[in-house]
């Protein structure tokens, strides 16, 4: 099983961008990775997944084309890069680990991140 840290978040203005990382221990490249965020008051949401040799990418259609998901197998790390932040896309967001080559729903990923705090205002 692999263990992760999520880094990188922080207040950031409208339009701006941020990066977060999330670095994760053990054998990594056996894993399907993603991003999910949390709002205040809201349930959990997919943001984006990248399969485990990082040829395929799924995002959420309301950060489509803003959002970048990659991944660093030597690194043991997954990055997701946000430009053209909104209000909206305030949230906590959240790294996991999934033992498949793709996953894109909550429940198929057993091992998740402490969650790293983006806010953006206007």
């Amino acid at each position: 099983q692999v263990q992760l840290v999520e880094s990188g978040g922080g207040l950031v203005q409208a339009g701006g961008s941020l990066r977060l990382s999330c670095a994760a221990s053990g054998s990594f490249s056996r894993y399907a990775m993603g991003w999910f965020r949390q709002a205040l008051g809201k349930e959990r949401e997919f943001v984006a997944a990248i399969s485990r040799i990082g040829g395929n990418t799924y995002y959420a259609d309301s950060v489509k084309g803003r959002f970048t998901i990659s991944r660093d197998n030597f690194k043991n790390t997954v990055y997701l890069q946000m430009n053209s932040l909104k209000p909206e896309d305030t949230a906590v967001y959240y790294c996991a680990a999934a033992p498949l080559i793709i996953a894109t729903r909550d429940h198929e990923y057993d091992t998740w991140g402490q969650g790293t705090q983006v806010t953006v205002f206007s």
